[in-house]
């Protein structure tokens, strides 16, 4: 065979794990937006991102193993690299991941409860022991002050009626 053909098949697996990677990348993001639930605006950054990291791999590829020139059989390489991985890989990696980020999402939630159990206890004996008895006694303190003030003010007016009555009966 001649070193030339040897080169160029040569690139073309190269290309086409290229094309794998980039169709693990997209997974990826797939994976991420099936665990977690993201508003469209992160679901367009992550869009961006995948298409600036996928440039990228091509790129430094292409500058890499073939000093920076374009052919054919590259990006034939890379679409038949990302068909391969998308026909017989995608959907089992995809489901495993699933599977495996909504175990973790739950080990971390019973780990969250297990965390907030004694600090909501901590809290529940603060709000019986200190903030129960402080708002009751700040309660009876303002309804003591609104009921001096009612006495204070209805006492005022009845000297005031007095007053007006007493001024009319000596005209």
């Amino acid at each position: 065979m001649n070193a030339d053909t040897i080169n160029q098949a040569y690139l073309f697996l190269i290309f086409l794990l290229n094309g794998i990677f980039i169709g693990i990348t997209f997974d990826i993001f797939r994976i991420l937006r099936k665990s977690f639930n993201t508003p469209n605006f992160i679901t367009y950054i992550e869009d961006i991102l995948f298409w600036i990291i996928s440039a990228l791999i091509v790129m430094y590829s292409l500058f890499v193993f073939n000093n920076g020139q374009f052919r054919a059989y590259i990006f034939i390489g890379i679409l038949l690299g990302i068909a391969i991985y998308m026909l017989f890989f995608s959907k089992i990696i995809i489901n495993i991941s699933v599977k495996i980020i909504l175990f973790i999402k739950k080990i971390v939630l019973f780990g969250l409860k297990i965390i907030a159990y004694p600090i909501n206890l901590v809290y529940k004996f603060i709000n019986i022991i200190l903030i129960k008895p402080i708002i009751k006694i700040s309660t009876n303190f303002y309804n003591s002050i609104a009921k001096f003030k009612k006495k204070f003010y209805n006492s005022k007016r009845k000297d005031k009626k007095q007053e007006i009555l007493q001024n009319k009966e000596g005209f």
